[in-house]
């Protein structure tokens, strides 16, 4: 099946992306004015947002990464979190922003948080591009909130399904086919 055939229907428009991402941006530079933050990508989903979150923050920012999977190449979460990368950047009295493609279960968030806040860092915020809220089962504070979306697999600007469809400039709805 061709990539544009396993697209339901687009859910949030490119325009739309942007202008939310902006007002991110301006959140969190009014939020650390006069502070740094480091901004921590979660691989691979969150590379689009935090390009373009990061090029909207004016206060001074860092980025590191951690790759961590609950996934694999499935539509529903395993619930057993792997971590697969680690930061590179000593995050010790430090303001961290997770920066998360989405937030679904909430299991994968809650196990970052804990492994980062037993770093000392000076602040833990969490930005996402797209909340689950139906799906969560686990209470994490989300302080930066682009879209909540319903229980859709969405695909698109770094989200994939099976390392696909990660290249689209918008957010789509997954074709879930009946085979």
């Amino acid at each position: 099946m061709k990539q544009a055939e396993r697209i339901e229907r687009e859910l949030i428009s490119e325009e739309t992306l942007r202008g939310r991402i902006k007002e991110l941006g301006r959140e969190i530079s009014r939020d650390f004015a006069g502070e740094t933050v480091i901004l921590v990508g979660l691989l691979k989903g969150s590379v689009v947002f935090l390009a373009d979150l990061a090029r909207e923050i004016t206060v001074p920012c860092h980025m590191d990464f951690m790759s961590v999977t609950s996934y694999g190449n499935d539509t529903e979460s395993s619930g057993e979190v792997r971590f697969l990368k680690d930061l590179d950047e000593d995050i010790n009295g430090k303001n961290v922003i997770i920066v998360e493609d989405i937030i679904d279960t909430g299991y994968t968030l809650r196990e970052v948080v804990k492994v980062l806040g037993a770093r000392s860092p000076k602040t833990i915020k969490i930005c996402t591009l797209l909340n689950k809220v139906s799906r969560r089962l686990v209470d994490i504070p989300v302080h930066y909130n682009g879209f909540d979306v319903p229980d859709e697999f969405v695909i698109g600007f770094g989200l994939d399904y099976a390392q696909k469809y990660r290249n689209l400039k918008y957010i789509g709805v997954l074709k879930i086919s009946e085979e």
